[in-house]
């Protein structure tokens, strides 16, 4: 399994020409085993779209709907296992709290975490493809 960044889900599902060619292949390579959504990713979305942010060209709703059914997709939950592990990150690392969750659910799933994000890339303690 990999967990796709939000925005990666975004890309993926409404603008695969941004994604680079080893974030491609990287979830080519995990639909038939699994490409993780954290349910905090629907809640970024959600507030994106309540923002103003971004436009999906429907209700966020069906939107997810049909991004959930993507092959491969699989809802990871928040658990207040994951919850409690976000806030005691090794080396102090600080972020939103929305990436600190999906850091902490890459490093316990054990999985490649897919973002463009430069700060979560840097973060030495979880395997980001980018």
């Amino acid at each position: 399994m990999i967990l796709l960044d939000t925005h990666i889900l975004l890309w993926w599902v409404g603008q695969p020409e941004r994604l680079t060619p080893a974030q491609i292949e990287a979830i080519r390579n995990s639909e038939s085993d699994s490409l993780g959504v954290s349910v905090i990713t629907c809640w970024e979305i959600g507030k994106l779209v309540q923002l103003g942010r971004i436009d999906l060209g429907r209700a966020v709703d069906k939107w997810l709907e049909i991004a959930l059914t993507y092959p491969g997709m699989q809802l990871l939950p928040l658990t207040p296992r994951i919850a409690l592990a976000s806030s005691q990150l090794p080396d102090g690392f600080r972020s939103d709290p929305a990436d600190e969750i999906l850091v902490a659910t890459a490093r316990l799933y054990d999985c490649p975490f897919v973002t463009s994000d430069r700060k979560l890339r840097a973060y030495p303690h979880v395997n980001s493809v980018y």
